[in-house]
């Protein structure tokens, strides 16, 4: 059998909407460098659901953000201001810190309109936990992209299937999204390390055996793989080469020492965090422990 362990979405709210978080999960922390991955939508955006994430901080990874609907404004603490729509990457390295939010554009906020992506993090190597944030955005069109046997596919990050995203990945990393027509099979590219499959939406046959949106599958090692669609599917797969050492996550901080984690929140506690240009009147209080 190829699959190792499904992991179901569980919901969480982040107020204004809910999201189903799928990592890290009590039997699986990681998949590849993947440590956190949020499912949100697709939901009906209305001029008074608008989507407002506050200025808030990260250490130690990158934050990667994925439309399939949608736009979102992002700044940060290092300058940027970027929109992204639907099949762009927004890849953010936070390194020794960066602040950042995620809004509705203003031209949007009394639109409606639907909207569905994907928010991960991807923990970095501990030599580069302490880099110089960055933050990069990639056009959808410049993402290689591949069809074959009913099935579309987009390379947002890292390798597969012989191609290359552009993005700046800084270990083996795998992220693939695909669309999968009924009846369509999709092998596992035996690359990486590490791989597993979410189920974004529709339904999927792997081992003889029936999974639905909001199934993460996560395969063995080396193992021969597929998965056949049993209706219009759209998935996603991530991993990589297995991270050295142990990363801990406390809120939005991820790193390979838990004193430097308390640092962190005891610099954001105390407003030590840089500042977002043009997006610092409001910020995400530090949770109670």
């Amino acid at each position: 059998m190829s699959i190792e362990l499904v992991i179901p979405a569980r919901t969480r709210s982040l107020g204004t909407v809910d999201v189903r978080r799928v990592l890290p999960f009590a039997h699986r922390r990681l998949v590849g460098p993947f440590i956190f991955f949020d499912h949100f939508g697709p939901i009906l955006k209305t001029p008074e659901m608008n989507f407002d994430v506050r200025p808030h901080p990260h250490i130690g990874i990158a934050t990667v953000t994925y439309l399939f609907e949608g736009e979102i404004l992002h700044r940060d603490s290092i300058g940027s201001v970027r929109r992204i729509r639907p099949s762009d990457v927004n890849w953010m390295i936070a390194g020794r810190g960066i602040v950042h939010s995620e809004r509705t554009p203003p031209d949007l906020r009394q639109a409606t309109g639907m909207a569905h992506g994907l928010q991960l993090w991807v923990a970095l190597p501990t030599e580069e936990e302490e880099r110089e944030p960055r933050f990069d955005h990639h056009p959808g069109a410049t993402l290689p992209r591949a069809s074959a046997g009913g099935i579309e596919m987009r390379v947002v990050a890292g390798t597969a299937y012989g191609k290359t995203s552009p993005v700046t990945t800084l270990t083996p990393t795998l992220y693939v999204h695909a669309d999968l027509d009924p009846g369509a099979t999709l092998e596992l590219d035996d690359e990486h390390e590490e791989r597993a499959a979410y189920v974004v939406l529709g339904a999927v046959r792997a081992d003889d055996k029936p999974f639905h949106a909001g199934d993460m599958l996560v395969f063995r090692s080396g193992s021969k793989a597929s998965l056949t669609a049993t209706e219009r599917t759209t998935v996603v797969l991530v991993g990589g080469q297995k991270l050295e050492g142990t990363r801990h996550i406390d809120w939005n901080f991820v790193s390979s020492s838990k004193e430097r984690i308390e640092r962190a929140k005891d610099d954001w506690r105390n407003r030590r965090f840089p500042a977002i240009p043009g997006d610092d009147e409001e910020f995400i209080p530090l949770p109670d422990a």
